[in-house]
């Protein structure tokens, strides 16, 4: 072994020195890291940290160390100047979100903030960025960001003053030798074998946060993978989805969200501005006239409702009274056999307003939007939501709903009055309609979109109103806090009928159609399965069919729409047991309104004679709803 130049004495001065400059950004990144997944934990917003959140902190900064290594040195510590720019920048943007906005990084707040001008800037920033700021959590990641540039420039002058003194050229190969002066050849050889066994104990430490949070990246990985926004939300649907644990990931990830759902929009936008270049009606229109069967069309566009948990369709608690009543004094239709294409609003949104059907070629975003085509042909289109408003902390599966509806020239092309403000509890939306309903004209078509019955069901009711309790629920191998569960959810349908009966009876004088339909279903405890929510990840069976799919459908009409619209409320009567997917809905709208199109479809308007009940009812794009119930049925037998 030579002394000087040999594999391992001349490497390891060469590989410790380097080592020694980039610990820092190790020591500081980990801090870093450390500081901001404790900032976000206790707040209980954004992504919360996981078992193994320090141990992928530890792999990322190693990464990262290595990185530097490989590259050249002025290379490395340009490179390392702009992580630690990107490193403290981002993680300050994500702190100060979630101090004035209770989120960290979200999609949305990308989207608002690529609509913002100048002075929509100024403004903000002269509201929000105050004094204050210093002494909430964004002070910590200020006081680390002082304290490493402290530590900079303190070991800078150090170093300069030690190099005067030492009097050699630091970026010689000699460097180590000159600063320590002869060593003998045992205590290189000593010093050898300690770094190995450092750099092996370090790698074996490396491998073993590797393996600890490699499920973490794996569906990182996935996630970043998704080539549209829809499946970006199942993806984080998943059982083992991604915790995004650092400022940084939920930065990259916003970027790609917004990506996708601008591809999307771009696609939608495309065949909606030529609708819109030949809007009206005659000839080169995509309309060729319109009736105005209906004057007054409501949609009310519910939330998580599984119609097995409803009174209207035979559960034993009274929890959908008024629509009870309205049936049985045969003003209102309950379908019995509709389901929804998905168990994803996102989804389920993009059907319902594309003209777009299971079956047909292309993708969604290739069709029409029905409000566009209600517009263009005379109707004053408003659509009232508690959910689909861009705010800061919209959750992902709001923003992938919504995104394509919140779109400026989109929601312009489609709407005539929107709201502006959310609400706690869905009955702020009687009052916004209220308060705009003076702008409708002769012909209408009013969309409702609740909150209804969406997770926590406990917040979906007030407490004034809740009816039922835990005591009242007496299924056996269900314990105290599953029977509580199953009573929120009942409130919140309880709650629900108010509402939608609230909204019939603002339209009962008039000459109105009224239709109820949710996105999708819910699992609330079904049969002896101990699970709430939705299940996304598992094969579509029978039983997941009937409570994720299965929904409630009805259709009121007034008592001078039916005098003067027999024939329609004859149709609707005898269709009420035709098997129905809610993708269909649009030809439904299009044929009330007597609006003619090429667009429309009778073999999937549920009321027309030429209506196509065998259509098959594909959920998810992968199963065939039908199908599964039979098989299911024929094994029972």
């Amino acid at each position: 072994m030579k002394e000087h130049g040999g594999n391992t004495i001349g490497l390891c001065p060469c590989v410790w020195s380097r080592l020694s400059d980039k610990g820092a950004c190790l020591v500081w990144m980990f801090a870093l890291g450390m500081a901001c997944i404790w900032i976000a934990d206790p707040r209980g917003a954004g992504d919360k940290p996981y078992d193994a959140a320090w141990q992928e902190l530890a792999v990322d900064v190693s990464l990262l160390v290595a990185l530097l290594m490989l590259l050249p040195r002025k290379v490395a510590l340009w490179v390392k100047r702009m992580v630690y720019v990107l490193a403290y920048g981002v993680a300050l943007v994500d702190i100060f979100c979630l101090e004035k906005f209770e989120s960290t990084l979200t999609p949305t707040m990308l989207l608002l903030l690529g609509e913002t001008n100048s002075s929509e800037a100024g403004e903000f920033l002269s509201s929000y960025v105050t004094a204050d700021v210093l002494f909430s959590e964004v002070g910590w990641i200020l006081l680390l960001l002082l304290l490493h540039a402290t530590w900079a420039i303190v070991r800078r002058v150090f170093l300069k003053r030690q190099k005067r003194g030492n009097g050699y050229q630091t970026d010689t190969k000699n460097n180590f030798a000159k600063a320590t002066g002869p060593v003998s050849g045992k205590s290189r050889s000593n010093g050898a074998w300690v770094g190995w066994c450092i750099a092996v104990l370090w790698a074996a430490i490396m491998v073993w946060c590797a393996i600890s949070s490699w499920d973490n990246k794996a569906a990182y990985s996935r996630l970043m993978s998704c080539d549209n926004i829809g499946d970006v939300e199942h993806e984080l649907t998943e059982k083992k989805r991604v915790v995004m644990y650092l400022p940084v990931y939920r930065l990259a990830f916003s970027i790609r969200a917004n990506q996708l759902a601008s591809r999307q929009v771009s696609q939608l936008s495309a065949v909606c501005e030529e609708v819109e270049k030949n809007k009206g009606t005659g000839n080169g229109s995509l309309i060729n006239g319109c009736d105005y069967l209906s004057p007054n069309i409501v949609l009310i566009i519910g939330e998580s409702f599984n119609r097995h948990h409803a009174q209207l369709y035979g559960s034993e608690k009274e929890n959908t009274p008024r629509q009870v009543a309205r049936a049985q004094k045969d003003e209102l239709v309950a379908y019995s056999d509709v389901v929804a294409p998905w168990n994803l609003t996102s989804y389920v949104f993009k059907h319902i307003f594309s003209l777009y059907s299971v079956g047909d070629k292309g993708e969604w975003c290739d069709y029409p939007l029905f409000p566009q085509l209600f517009r263009n042909a005379g109707y004053h289109v408003t659509f009232l939501t508690n959910q689909f408003l861009p705010q800061a902390k919209e959750a992902v599966y709001d923003f992938s709903g919504g995104f394509f509806l919140n779109n400026p020239k989109l929601s312009q092309w489609m709407f005539d009055t929107r709201n502006t403000r959310l609400y706690y509890f869905d009955e702020g939306l009687l009052d916004e309609y209220d308060r705009l309903k003076s702008e409708e004209t002769a012909h209408n078509l009013t969309i409702f979109h609740l909150k209804g019955m969406h997770v926590d069901y406990r917040t979906r009711c007030p407490k004034s109103k809740m009816k039922f309790t835990r005591d009242d629920y007496s299924r056996p191998g269900f314990n105290e806090r599953e029977r509580q569960v199953m009573a929120y959810y009942d409130n919140a349908i309880l709650y629900n009928d108010s509402i939608v009966d609230q909204i019939i009876h603002r339209f009962e004088d008039r000459d109105a159609v009224v239709i109820y339909v949710p996105d999708h279903g819910e699992e609330v405890y079904e049969g002896s399965v101990h699970f709430f929510g939705r299940m996304h990840s598992t094969e579509i069976t029978a039983r997941l069919a009937h409570a994720e799919f299965d929904i409630p459908f009805w259709i009121y009409c007034s008592p001078t729409y039916r005098e003067k619209h027999p024939e329609v409320w004859q149709k609707i009567v005898a269709s009420k047991d035709r098997r129905y997917m809610t993708d269909a809905l649009p030809h439904l709208l299009l044929y009330l309104a007597g609006i003619h199109t090429e667009l429309y479809k009778e073999s999937q308007n549920v009321l027309d004679d030429h209506y196509d009940e065998h259509r098959p009812r594909v959920l998810k794009h992968e199963v065939d709803y039908d199908v599964v119930l039979n098989h299911a049925k024929m094994k029972q037998l």
